[in-house]
């Protein structure tokens, strides 16, 4: 967010799968870094553990009102940052809902369809669009990585930023833990323990 995405103090963030693990700590982060949080989740019953973490609104993808006519609506000229982890027709109405200067970061693709980006979009919005590669950054970019994790573990243990962990099971049941994930049953993370 603040390194790929110049996330600034007062901007609006918009974070897609929001109530996944990794939607959940840009919810938490973006709130940190000052922005402005509206997230979305496949259905309502998701959407509670979303404000809880900092979002506001919380919106659904309802398929009845276009998500881009919805930010809109909320933010005017679009978000400044998107987070998108689920690619597929919600990064086509991400594209369509950015504000002029947006940044757009690719995270993945948990819609499983690989989105194409119209180049003319790009130039009317001014905007641009990210790739987010996390595991490969952190092997390219020592530094700034051990950085990143130092300060983000002073949030953790000060409490401004919290993990939430939805279920807990042991590693010899590593395969229902997965089935949680799979079946998009988990909000935050799943964690395995060990003895």
């Amino acid at each position: 967010l603040a390194r790929r995405g110049a996330l600034k103090p007062g901007e609006t963030l918009l974070v897609h799968g929001a109530s996944g693990g990794v939607g959940l700590a840009a919810v938490q982060l973006g709130r940190q870094l000052g922005a402005t949080v509206i997230g979305t989740v496949g259905d309502a019953a998701k959407a509670q553990i979303v404000r809880d973490n900092g979002a506001a609104p919380v919106l659904t993808y309802d398929g009845e009102t276009r998500l881009r006519d919805r930010v809109k609506e909320l933010c005017g000229d679009g978000a400044d940052v998107i987070f998108d982890v689920v690619g597929g027709d919600v990064f086509d109405e991400s594209l369509r809902c950015i504000a002029w200067d947006g940044r757009l970061l690719v995270v993945g693709f948990t819609s499983g369809r690989i989105p194409s980006a119209p180049a003319n979009l790009t130039l009317l919005k001014h905007c641009s669009i990210t790739g987010v590669f996390f595991g490969a950054w952190i092997s390219r970019e020592h530094e700034a990585y051990h950085a990143d994790a130092e300060q983000l573990l002073r949030w953790c243990a000060s409490g401004e930023v919290r993990p939430h962990v939805s279920a807990t099971f042991p590693l010899e049941e590593a395969v229902q833990a997965m089935a949680v994930l799979a079946e998009r049953k988990a909000t935050g993370k799943v964690v395995l323990t060990m003895d």
